[in-house]
């Protein structure tokens, strides 16, 4: 038994103890049992996760917003903001050739939409923005989750490059519309 499976049982009282080592039969039962709960929580968290994605694309690509400015001036950004999406500006810029001359591979498109879509998910957990901004970046972040799903092979109207140049344009849209000091245009 491992270390984990000894402090377990000596967590529980000696009766519950006994009991429970009365049913397993075998050396693996414990670790079996771990596995199963560490793949459970592992999917509810990949659901919630997926959810929270699914949630935030739903609300924000229904909005009926459209992209405007602050007053004549660009929305203000906060680290959270700024960092991913330099993140996903940055992993982006190298496969721009490729995508444009159709050399971008359906594995290529899945793996760069995994990282933008994880770097989407960091945004949305972590930027703090005033209600008026935040409406702006939402409707950003729906045209690129948009364009991932269409990398992800997800659209039937849409192909994989459609969907990476539904991305750049958001990041074009981005640098317009939010004040990000030092942002560098894609190469395209």
């Amino acid at each position: 038994m491992t270390i984990f499976g000894w402090a377990f049982m000596s967590a529980v009282n000696k009766e519950s103890s006994l009991h429970l080592r009365a049913h397993m039969s075998s050396k693996y039962s414990i670790r079996n049992v771990l596995s199963a709960a560490c793949l459970t929580f592992g999917l509810a968290v990949a659901s919630a996760h997926a959810a929270e994605i699914s949630t935030h694309k739903h609300e924000h690509g229904t909005a009926s917003v459209e992209l405007s400015l602050n007053n004549g001036k660009k929305w203000v950004t906060d680290e959270a903001l700024r960092k991913g999406m330099q993140n996903i500006r940055a992993v982006m810029q190298p496969s721009l050739h490729d995508i444009h001359i159709g050399k971008f591979s359906g594995t290529q498109y899945t793996g760069l939409a995994g990282k933008i879509s994880n770097e989407i998910s960091h945004v949305v957990a972590n930027c703090k923005l005033e209600p008026q901004a935040d409406a702006q970046l939402h409707i950003i972040i729906a045209e690129i989750m948009d364009g991932v799903d269409a990398m992800e092979g997800k659209v039937k109207e849409a192909n994989r490059q459609a969907g990476a140049i539904r991305v750049m344009n958001a990041l074009d849209n981005y640098a317009a519309y939010f004040n990000h000091p030092g942002w560098k245009p894609l190469r395209h």
